[in-house]
């Protein structure tokens, strides 16, 4: 059954056509996302589908009513006094209001005159036997549910909308919206400010849900997971992938190779037909002017070189119209960084560090040392103190208890400052230039390569939506002299055309990185270790991410197991943290150094099950 049909919609906005030719099939079941790069009109088209924006040309068909659509907005206007309750709540309109009836009159048959309170007891009456057909006590035990199961305990239920964190803002979206339960739902970025558990959590709703769903995210494992068609939206129209972004991903480098065989091969006949052509050319010439008036035999020969030569014209002519273009290769980052630029083993060691606010420690006793070349994800529940960790990591919190040693080589560069030190009123272009030794032609090539191209380098910083200032303030940071990097979400807001830009960046840079994301695509491609932060500890585990989460779900269910883990990972470390030490020079401190090695290499043997 068809739930939508479109037909060569289109849409112009201040003169300029965003789409057109834009044709859809969605049919019930059907798992759709929408791709495209910043600005392709997305969310336009979205609006479109729903109602809101009417077409500037073609014809939109819906054969589900609109009361069956739900639609996760990325922004709404919500009262200040509203609660996280009332606004998921207030996602399933009827039985709201009707709530509010009843909590209305039943104030009034409490604090009523008496003569009041007959007429207030019979329409509660009414209103009770109204919300009960509805089923809403039900209802109201699926809001606290799904609000639950999304991540937002009873506490944050009072909370005024409009102060609960982005993520918690999220959770309350996709919470109002799953309650309805609708038969066809747009999710625009549902995954936005969502922490490990919650993404997992919505994948398997959507996964388990008999309707349809229609979203943009920039997400690719969420793609991955989630959907089995993929449209992408061009100003030219929509063109139809099946399977996740992976597939997508390979179907695209496909057409790639195809289109540039193709180019070549036609090129090939291009060149031998141009040839061909002109020695025909020069053929008839010579034959013509050798045959004058009086030798027939040849003017017939110049003749049917001269019929040979427009034949093959015309078929260039017939290649030409159906020749197809050279695919654009983006530009590839080449960095030349500077030699020896840091040739240190150990850029920080962090020992016995514990951190908190109120006397409530977010983490304690972390024991972590940063090496050269290290790329470290730091992962964790929203909350848990990852930014914090980071803040205490690079100096700028002093830690409660223990203390950091930065080696005097060690220079950071942190993504988050870097963002609120941009010039609002300098140009893309004069940003990248305050860079030490960046001369206007490196910066160029360099900007092209993170899709600044052309005139939009001289657009100025102010003017830039928050993912252009993401790109700026990432290449700015890049190209600095830092030896250490240390970044916090840097590619929210991006879309995944620059977000692979980023991976591409980070996977060539020579010194050492320390990333907090919930892009699991940039884990995978850029971490060798992983730091759990959750429940006042640091769990450290030396493996790249993707080991980590396959070793994760084969524990999972072994939570003994999984502690053991976690804890000999951890003595693993403290080992390597005391062997790495230079040896003291007063023999008492050299003794208490060596029972330390020796009593945490017992404890590891122990907990391999080796002997002592």
């Amino acid at each position: 059954m068809f739930v939508l049909r479109a037909e060569a919609l289109q849409k112009d906005w201040n003169g300029e056509r965003i789409f057109e030719n834009v044709n859809l099939e969605i049919r019930t079941g059907d798992r759709i996302a929408l791709f495209g790069a910043n600005g392709a009109g997305k969310t336009t088209l979205f609006k479109m589908l729903m109602g809101v924006v009417k077409p500037d040309g073609g014809r939109l068909s819906r054969h589900l009513p609109l009361s069956e659509w739900g639609w996760m907005e990325q922004s709404l206007q919500v009262p200040s006094e509203m609660t996280a309750l009332e606004f998921v709540q207030a996602g399933t309109s009827e039985l709201h209001q009707l709530k509010k009836r009843l909590d209305t009159l039943q104030m009034q048959m409490e604090q009523g005159a008496s003569d009041e309170m007959e007429a207030a007891v019979e329409l509660y009456g009414d209103a009770y036997q109204q919300y009960l057909t509805l089923e809403g006590y039900e209802w109201e035990v699926r809001v606290e549910k799904c609000m639950t199961q999304l991540g937002m305990p009873a506490e944050t239920w009072s909370t005024p909308f409009l102060q609960l964190s982005g993520g918690q803002k999220t959770r309350a979206q996709l919470a109002r919206l799953l309650v309805r339960r609708p038969s066809m739902l747009l999710l625009d970025e549902p995954t936005n400010h969502l922490d490990q558990e919650s993404m997992q959590w919505l994948e398997e709703w959507i996964r388990d849900y008999d309707g349809t769903v229609l979203l943009v995210s920039h997400d690719r494992s969420f793609l991955d997971q989630t959907v089995d068609t993929i449209w992408e939206l061009t100003p030219a129209g929509v063109k139809v992938y099946k399977g996740g972004y992976s597939d997508f991903k390979e179907q695209r480098e496909l057409e790639v190779r195809t289109q540039e065989a193709t180019y070549q091969k036609q090129q090939r006949e291009k060149q031998a037909l141009m040839e061909q052509i002109n020695h025909y050319q020069q053929w008839f010439q010579q034959a013509h002017n050798s045959a004058g008036e009086r030798n027939p035999f040849l003017k017939k020969k110049a003749n049917k070189n001269m019929t040979r030569f427009r034949a093959k014209e015309k078929a260039l002519e017939r290649l030409e119209k159906q020749e197809v273009d050279r695919p654009k290769e983006g530009a590839k980052i080449s960095v030349q960084f500077q030699d020896g630029a840091f040739e240190a083993r150990t850029l920080l060691q962090m020992e016995g560090v514990s951190f908190g606010y109120d006397e409530q420690p977010l983490f304690r006793d972390v024991h972590l040392t940063l090496g050269r070349g290290d790329r470290l994800a730091v992962i964790g529940p929203n909350g848990a103190g990852k930014t914090t960790l980071l803040k205490v990591m690079i100096g700028e919190l002093e830690p409660s208890q223990g203390h950091v040693t930065c080696n005097p080589q060690l220079k950071v560069g942190y993504f988050a400052q870097e963002l609120t030190k941009l010039d609002r009123e300098a140009t893309i272009l004069d940003s990248l230039l305050d860079v030490p030794g960046m001369t206007q032609a490196r910066a160029r090539t360099i900007l092209a390569c993170f899709l600044f191209r052309q005139e939009d380098v001289f657009k100025k910083i102010g003017n830039l939506s928050m993912g252009e200032r993401c790109r700026v303030a990432f290449v700015r940071l890049y190209f600095s002299d830092a030896n250490l990097l240390v970044l916090d979400e840097p590619t929210n807001y991006l879309d995944i055309d620059t977000r692979e830009r980023i991976e591409e960046a980070l996977c060539s840079y020579p010194g050492a990185l320390v990333l907090v994301s919930h892009d699991r695509y940039l884990l995978k491609q850029a971490a060798t270790r992983v730091a759990l932060v959750q429940g006042g500890e640091v769990r450290q585990f030396h493996e790249p991410y993707t080991e980590y989460l396959d070793r994760l779900q084969e524990r999972r269910g072994e939570p003994e197991d999984l502690h053991a883990a976690n804890e000999l990972r951890q003595l693993e470390l403290q080992l390597s943290l005391c062997m790495s030490r230079e040896e003291p020079e007063a023999p008492e401190e050299r003794e208490e150094l060596m029972r330390t090695i020796r009593e945490l290499g017992a404890r590891i043997r122990k907990l391999k099950g080796e002997s002592l």
